[in-house]
């Protein structure tokens, strides 16, 4: 069958939920959140856990609740650790942004707080001297600035930031949670996914479901509607199982000649030992 016409948008964005109460399998932290948006005084914030299971959704769904459209871009800095990070840009981007007060007027019917949103995604990458100087922009201005970072290891943000936030643990998606977002975005692209390739797509993920939307649309394109296991394993990168096996029956066998040659056909392949290694 031909390949899908690709679609523009990428569908990690146009299936991201926009409401808090819409993130998939993190009942606690939904629960707490939509508590406190309901008074509108949020804490600082840290949202920390495995890639892919909805911490940047989470934080952008709030600052939409609480601003809306029209007063989003004012209100909320975006920070990446594509964007430089560094000292110099908390002593100015960051504190210049943070200084400036607000008002009060509610637009759309949306809250409006008095404060403003600094999202900071990945912020484990950022320097130990950039958060200790945004550990002294967070005192100072905490009337009308709230941070919220995001990060994959808790561990790596230092613990004066992180004492001063309120931390939200997110967990890897089940795969009954990530099957059925699956199904739903299958049914609404028209594509065709039989149950191998289901259970395929939650072993090479891992609970990542932002990489399993990614592989599902990248199959997509490249193979039309029908989707297979052989075709999501292509795209994913994956090593197929029956090289897995074959290297290690080869290495159970204990010949090494044996060995030796699996490895060389896996190296001539081209595959990752990375992934090799993950997959055992």
């Amino acid at each position: 069958m031909a390949p899908l016409i690709p679609s523009s948008q990428p569908w990690v964005e146009k299936y991201r939920p926009r409401q808090v109460k819409d993130v998939a399998h993190q009942e606690e932290v939904v629960r707490v959140l939509t508590n406190t948006l309901q008074t509108a005084d949020l804490p600082h914030m840290l949202f920390y856990g495995p890639p892919g299971t909805g911490k940047t959704t989470t934080a952008l769904a709030i600052a939409y609740q609480l601003y809306g459209p029209e007063l989003y871009k004012s209100r909320v800095l975006e920070l990446n650790a594509s964007d430089e990070r560094g000292i110099n840009v908390v002593r100015t981007k960051i504190k210049d942004f943070a200084a400036v007060a607000v008002g009060t007027a509610r637009k759309g019917g949306y809250p409006c707080p008095p404060y403003k949103i600094i999202i900071l995604d990945e912020a484990d990458s950022m320097t130990e001297d950039a958060q200790n100087a945004l550990r002294r922009t967070m005192e100072t201005y905490s009337k009308v600035t709230r941070f919220f970072f995001i990060c994959n290891y808790i561990s790596r943000i230092i613990e004066p930031l992180a004492s001063r936030c309120a931390k939200f643990r997110f967990k890897p998606l089940s795969e009954d949670v990530m099957t059925n977002r699956i199904l739903h975005i299958c049914h609404e692209e028209g594509l065709t996914l039989d149950a191998q390739a289901l259970s395929t797509l939650s072993a090479i993920c891992q609970g990542d479901l932002r990489r399993a939307i990614t592989y599902l649309q990248s199959a997509a394109r490249l193979f039309g509607s029908s989707i297979s296991s052989t075709d999501l394993i292509s795209v994913s990168g994956a090593i197929p199982e029956d090289i897995v096996k074959s290297l290690l029956g080869a290495c159970k066998s204990g010949e090494f000649d044996v060995a030796n040659k699996e490895v060389s056909s896996i190296i001539a392949d081209g595959y990752p030992v990375s992934q090799l290694l993950s997959q055992m």
